[in-house]
């Protein structure tokens, strides 16, 4: 399959496009990548060098792609990290393209706003970007924990209230995952992701695994896998449960390294034949 991914890069470490394209390339799939920032790093270090790409330049590159005649065959566009919400008017227009050129492609919004740890770390009117205009218009979104309380205005502690926050997305999307979804009512030493429709929502719990600090870049990563699963199989239950795995073993081989970014490479075996499973239920 053939990706066209609009996210944040980074010279050094793996979140936005590098935490998606690698993974997405080992199982195969071509990955066009946009960068929306050139960062030295991720900004969870607290100090960084970089800058957001321009809005127009964005859309140049994107206007090149489209130029080459390749669109139609694009299957998926992957959507994360906006650094600026001027942003904002190229992924809808990027979106309409995709969509114009292959009515069956399918956009995955990963609605980038922050973490439990760290707050909100995206600039004013990003939020309300994703809110009101990108997420109404994709067909998959992919908020954290985090990101679903603060997208939908709810406090979540329980599968009841995270099933009930993540439908009321639904007003576009035909699906939402929510990754890092810990509950009141569930064991402190796991952690879940839930993927859910209008008609039904499906579990899978990993252990937790404990870092000093954790790594950034999971949500990229799973966002990119769960979506080429699902395209392929079709199986919501299986693309779960396989993103589930293979971020899983990934994060082993970081902790086992003692690292505090996602160990990619030295787990690409693992993370194409990961050799622990889980196994998504109904909810």
């Amino acid at each position: 399959m053939r990706f066209l991914s609009l996210q944040s890069h980074v010279a050094y470490g793996y979140v936005g496009n590098r935490a998606a394209t690698f993974p997405l390339q080992r199982l195969g799939h071509e990955v066009w990548a946009v960068n929306t920032v050139e960062f030295s790093n991720h900004t969870g270090y607290g100090a960084w060098r970089g800058r957001t790409a321009p809005a127009e330049q964005v859309a140049d590159i994107v206007d090149g792609i489209e130029a080459l005649g390749v669109l139609p065959r694009c299957d998926a566009l992957l959507t994360g990290y906006v650094g600026d919400a001027a942003l904002g008017d190229v992924v809808l227009s990027t979106a309409a393209k995709v969509r114009a050129a292959n009515a069956r492609a399918v956009w995955c919004c990963d609605p980038v706003l922050g973490d439990t740890d760290t707050g909100i770390y995206v600039k004013p009117g990003i939020d309300t970007f994703f809110r009101e205009r990108a997420i109404p218009a994709a067909d998959l979104v992919m908020p954290n924990h985090f990101e679903l309380e603060h997208l939908t205005g709810r406090k979540i502690g329980t599968m009841a209230e995270a099933l009930d926050a993540a439908r009321s997305l639904l007003k576009g999307p035909r699906l939402a995952l929510v990754t890092s979804l810990r509950r009141v009512d569930a064991p402190s030493d796991r952690i879940e992701m839930v993927a859910v429709t209008h008609e039904a929502a499906w579990r899978v719990t990993t252990p937790l695994i404990d870092f000093e600090i954790m790594p950034n870049g999971t949500g990229d990563m799973v966002s990119a896998l769960f979506t080429a699963h699902w395209l392929e199989s079709g199986d919501v239950a299986d693309a779960l449960g396989c993103a589930a795995a293979a971020v899983y073993t990934v994060l082993e081989a970081t902790r086992d390294m003692g690292e505090r970014e996602l160990q990619l490479v030295a787990a690409q075996d693992r993370m194409v034949a990961p050799p622990q499973r889980f196994i998504a239920e109904k909810v």
